[in-house]
C-alpha cells in the first residue's frame, strides 16, 4: 500500500496514523498547564533550576491552514470549471491541487459560516436564519453555543495563532456597538480567533466600510481616496502571516479569509469593470447555454447532464427592453469586475506564503461560494437593500436615478449601491435550477470547493464528485493533524461534529463516497440528501420576484409538495421522480424529519418569523428612549433607534451661531437613510428611500442663535410596512417646515452603516453635502433624544 509522508502524519488509504513526534490528542481543552522542570528549595542556593522545552501538541512540522471563501458567487461563474469571469487564483489552486464538483454549503450566508467553522449543522449552532433576522427558537437564535467549538478556539488551544478577515456575519446584530458585549465577536473568548480585520455585518459599501480591528471600529478616515475593502483586508491579511512568521517561527497559523465580494453592493473600479465591456452583450440565456458547453467539455459536470429550464416567474433576455438593456450589462459587467478583482486579491495570501517560504506548508480550502449567486438584484437595481424592505419599483427609476447622478459609470462607485439583475444569477447556477436562498436546488447550495497541498496532495484534474458539505472542512482538518474533536471546551461538553473527514479523497478520486445524509433547510426551504437521491421542497418564497406575496402568512410546510431525484443518473435535479416513487419520497421526508428534530431545524421555516410574520421580533435595541450626546457615532443601524421606520420625537439641545453648520444626526447611508444638518441658516431633513425617492424638508425662516430646542417628530399614517411618514420639524416650539415621506423602509436602511450624532460617519445619506462627508457640525450639541410615540 502506497504511504504518503503528511508532515508528522502518515495516511494509509484514509486513516491518519499519528508519527512518533505527533501530537497529544487531547479530549478537554484547554491543555493543562505544563509541569515545571524546576525545584525551589527554601533558598536559591537550595533550589534547581531546569526549566523543560515548550510542549508541543502539534505533529512535527503542522501545516498552516488558510480558508478562502467568497461571497454570493454561482457555481458556474469561475473560468477555473467554464465560466466566463477570469479566476487566476482559483486556476493556480485548481493546477496544484484537487477539486470537489458536489460539494456544498447551507444556502445562506450566516449559516454557512457558521457551518463551516463548527463543523456542525447550522441550525445546530443557532443559524437557522442570518444574525440580523435571528430570534428565539432554538436553532435561529444567532449564537453560536459554546457547546460548539470553532476551529479557531480548537486549534488555539493546540497552539495556532489564528486570524479571521473580511465578513463576519455570525454575532448577534445586537451585540456589535462599542460597548459589546464581545464574547461572540471573531476575538471573543466564545468564539476565539486572537485577530479579527473586517465588519461584523452580513454586506459593507466596499468605499466605506465600517471596519472594526479586534474590538474597536476604526475611523472611517481609512476609506480614502482609491481605497477599496477588498485590497485592504489582503493587506491586513499578509502584513499577519508575515508577522507570526517572523516572530513566532515555529507556530503554525489559521487564516480565515472571506471577503465581501461579490454580495451586494456591487462596488469595484471602474477599469476592473471595463475588462468585461462586450462580454455578456448575448444575455443571460446565451450565457448559461456557453458555460454549459464549457461545462461538459471540460468534464465538470457529466456528459449526460441535463440542462435545467429557466422558471417562469423569470424574465429572459429577450424579454428586456432595448433601452433597459445597457443598464443590465454593465450591472453584470460590474459584478464580474467585482468578482475577478476579489479572487486576484485572494492570491497575494499565496504571494505571501511563497515570500515567507510556507506554500509548501499550507494546506488551503478555497470555497467558492457561502451559497449561489444571489436573485436578491431582483430586476437589476441601484440600491439592493430595496428588496430586502418588501419595496417594489420599476426598473426606469433606478435608471433615472442614475442619470441623475452620472449614468452608467455611477453602477459600482460610491453613489451607487447596485446589484445586478437575477437572470445573471440563474446563469451564473449553471446547470442547476434556483439561486441563493433555495436549499432545495443545488443552484442555492452547490459551490466548487478547491484544496491545495503543494507536496503532499498531488495535483489532480479528475474532479472529485464524492456527496460533501461545508461542515466537512472541520473535520478534515482536525484528521489531518491527528486531533480528536474535543468532549469538551472550557469546561463545556461539546456537541458531536456533523461533518465528517474529505481526507479519503485526496489520493483517490473515484473514491466511494462517506457522507452518507444530509439535510438543508433555510426560510421553508429544504431537501434531504442519501446515497445519491435527494427530495426537496422549493419553499414559501422566490427570492427573484419582488415583493412580498400574502399568501406566504398562510403556508403551512404539511401542505408542500416534494420533488425527487435520482443523482446517480440526474446531476442537475432536472426530472422530477416523485410521482413515481412515493415510498422514496416518504422515506427521505422522514429522514428529514429525524434530522430537523436533532438539529433544533423546528419548526419548519422557523427563519420566515422576523422577516414575514413579525419584524418586530429581529434583534434590535429593545429601549424607546435613547439619549445621546456628541460623542455617540457609528452606532450600527441594527441597534440604533428606528427614527426611519416608527412614529418617533426627536429632541435636539443644541447651540446654533450664524456659521453654523454640519449634520446634526443621521442614520444610514447614501444608498438609503435619513438626516438632518444645518447650513445656510436653514435646517434640511432629508429622507433617502434607497436613492429613488429623497424628500427633502427644510425651513425657510430665519433660525434664532443661543442654546436652541429643535424637534423632529415622526408619524406613520398607515399600517402597511412602507406606509408614508408626516414629519413635522419645529425650533424652540415653533412649527418651522412639515412635509410627507410617501414611502418608508421598514427593515432597514444599510446593513453595515451608522446612526451618528454631530457627524454622518462612513457613507453620506445626502448628495447635498456628499463632497464635504463627514460633515461635522461645527458647534455643541448637548444631548439628541429619540422617544418612540407608539
Amino acid at each position: 500500500m502506497e504511504v504518503t509522508k503528511f508532515r508528522g502524519l502518515c495516511y494509509f488509504g484514509a486513516v491518519a496514523l499519528v508519527s512518533a513526534t505527533g501530537v497529544h490528542a487531547q479530549d478537554a481543552l484547554p491543555f493543562p498547564p505544563a509541569p515545571s522542570g524546576s525545584k525551589a528549595g527554601p533558598t536559591i542556593a537550595e533550589s534547581t533550576y531546569n526549566p523543560l522545552p515548550p510542549q508541543s501538541h502539534l505533529p512535527e512540522n503542522a501545516p498552516n491552514i488558510v480558508i478562502i471563501m467568497l461571497d454570493d458567487v454561482g457555481p458556474a461563474l469561475p473560468h477555473t470549471f467554464g465560466g466566463p469571469i477570469t479566476t487566476p487564483t482559483l486556476d493556480a489552486l485548481a493546477e496544484e491541487g484537487i477539486a470537489f464538483s458536489r460539494f456544498h454549503n447551507a444556502a445562506m450566508c450566516s449559516p454557512t459560516r457558521a457551518s463551516l467553522l463548527t463543523g456542525r449543522n447550522h441550525h445546530r449552532v443557532g443559524y437557522g436564519q442570518i444574525a440580523e433576522l435571528a430570534n428565539d427558537w432554538d436553532g435561529y437564535t444567532g449564537h453560536i453555543p459554546r457547546t460548539s467549538a470553532t476551529v479557531a478556539k480548537v486549534l488555539s488551544g493546540y497552539g495556532y495563532a489564528t486570524a479571521a478577515f473580511g465578513k463576519w456575519h455570525n454575532t448577534p446584530a445586537n451585540e456589535t456597538t462599542t460597548v459589546g458585549p464581545y464574547t461572540n465577536w471573531p476575538v471573543g473568548e466564545g468564539v476565539g480567533f486572537d485577530y479579527f480585520y473586517g465588519f461584523l455585518a452580513g454586506e459593507s459599501s466596499q468605499w466605506e466600510p465600517a471596519v472594526v480591528e479586534n474590538t474597536i471600529r476604526l475611523d472611517p478616515s481609512h476609506g480614502k481616496e482609491g481605497y477599496h475593502f477588498t485590497e485592504d483586508m489582503a493587506d491586513k491579511a499578509v502584513s499577519w502571516m508575515k508577522q507570526v512568521h517572523a516572530l513566532t517561527p515555529d507556530r503554525p497559523f489559521l487564516v480565515y479569509w472571506a471577503p465581501g465580494a461579490s454580495h451586494g453592493p456591487h462596488h469595484i473600479f471602474k477599469d476592473w469593470a471595463d475588462k468585461y465591456k462586450g462580454k455578456f452583450d448575448t444575455g443571460w440565456d446565451q450565457m448559461r447555454d456557453d458555460i454549459f458547453a464549457k461545462q461538459k467539455e471540460l468534464g465538470w459536470v457529466p456528459s449526460d447532464t441535463d440542462l435545467t429550464a429557466r422558471p417562469d416567474s423569470l424574465a429572459g433576455w429577450s424579454d428586456i427592453p432595448e433601452d433597459e438593456r445597457a443598464f443590465q450589462l454593465r450591472l453584470m459587467e460590474v459584478f464580474a469586475g467585482y468578482t475577478e478583482h476579489a479572487d486576484t486579491q485572494a492570491g497575494r495570501l499565496l504571494n505571501a506564503l511563497d515570500a515567507i517560504g510556507e506554500r509548501e506548508n499550507t494546506l488551503i480550502f478555497y470555497v467558492w461560494g457561502d451559497n449561489g449567486s444571489s436573485a436578491e438584484g431582483q430586476n437589476g437595481t441601484i440600491s439592493e437593500l430595496l428588496a430586502q424592505n418588501g419595496i417594489k419599483t420599476e426598473i426606469k427609476d433606478h435608471i433615472k436615478a442614475m442619470d441623475d447622478l452620472g449614468g452608467l459609470d455611477v453602477l459600482g462607485s460610491p453613489k451607487a449601491d447596485n446589484m445586478y439583475h437575477a437572470g445573471w444569477a440563474w446563469a451564473g447556477s449553471t446547470p442547476y435550477r434556483s439561486t441563493k436562498l433555495v436549499a432545495a436546488h443545488f443552484g442555492g447550495t452547490r459551490t466548487p470547493l478547491v484544496i491545495s497541498w503543494p507536496g503532499h496532495i498531488t495535483p489532480d484534474r479528475r474532479p472529485r464528485g464524492q456527496f460533501h458539505h461545508v461542515n466537512d472542512i472541520v473535520p478534515t482538518i482536525y484528521d489531518v493533524l491527528g486531533i480528536k474533536p474535543p468532549k469538551t471546551v472550557d469546561g463545556i461538553t461539546q456537541d458531536p461534529l456533523d461533518g465528517i473527514s474529505m481526507a479519503y479523497t485526496f489520493d483517490a478520486p473515484e473514491a466511494e463516497g462517506q457522507k452518507h445524509g444530509q439535510y438543508f433547510e433555510v426560510m421553508g426551504s429544504r431537501s434531504y440528501y442519501k446515497d445519491d437521491w435527494i427530495a426537496s421542497v422549493f419553499g414559501p418564497r422566490t427570492p427573484w420576484v419582488p415583493g412580498i406575496d400574502p399568501a406566504i402568512l398562510q403556508w403551512s410546510p404539511d401542505k408542500d409538495s416534494w420533488e425527487l431525484h435520482d443523482l446517480s443518473k440526474d446531476h442537475s435535479q432536472a426530472h422530477d421522480l416523485a410521482t413515481d416513487n412515493p415510498d422514496k419520497v416518504k422515506e427521505l421526508k422522514d429522514a428529514f424529519l429525524i434530522d430537523a428534530k436533532d438539529n433544533k431545524v423546528f419548526p419548519v421555516g422557523g427563519g420566515l418569523w422576523s422577516i414575514i410574520f413579525h419584524p418586530e421580533d429581529a434583534p434590535h435595541n429593545p429601549a424607546t428612549e435613547f439619549t445621546y450626546t456628541q460623542e455617540v457615532i457609528q452606532v450600527p443601524e441594527f441597534t440604533a433607534p428606528k427614527v426611519g421606520a416608527r412614529s418617533n420625537l426627536v429632541t435636539i439641545e443644541a447651540e446654533l451661531k450664524p456659521d453654523s453648520a454640519g449634520v446634526l444626526y443621521a442614520l444610514g447611508a447614501f444608498s438609503g437613510g435619513l438626516a438632518l444638518w444645518v447650513d445656510q441658516g436653514k435646517l434640511t431633513y432629508e429622507y433617502n428611500l434607497f436613492e429613488i425617492d429623497r424628500t427633502q424638508i427644510a425651513t425657510t425662516d430665519t433660525l434664532p442663535t443661543g442654546k436652541v430646542t429643535i424637534e423632529i417628530e415622526t408619524t406613520k399614517t398607515s399600517k402597511d410596512h412602507t406606509g408614508p411618514l408626516d414629519i413635522v420639524i419645529r425650533v424652540n416650539g415653533t412649527e418651522m417646515a412639515n412635509g410627507t415621506v410617501p414611502r418608508s423602509a421598514p427593515l432597514t436602511f444599510t446593513a453595515n452603516d451608522a446612526f451618528d450624532v454631530g457627524q454622518d460617519s462612513y457613507s453620506p445619506v445626502s448628495e447635498a453635502y456628499f463632497d464635504r462627508k463627514p460633515f461635522a457640525f461645527n458647534g455643541i450639541i448637548d444631548q439628541v433624544k429619540v422617544a418612540y410615540k407608539e
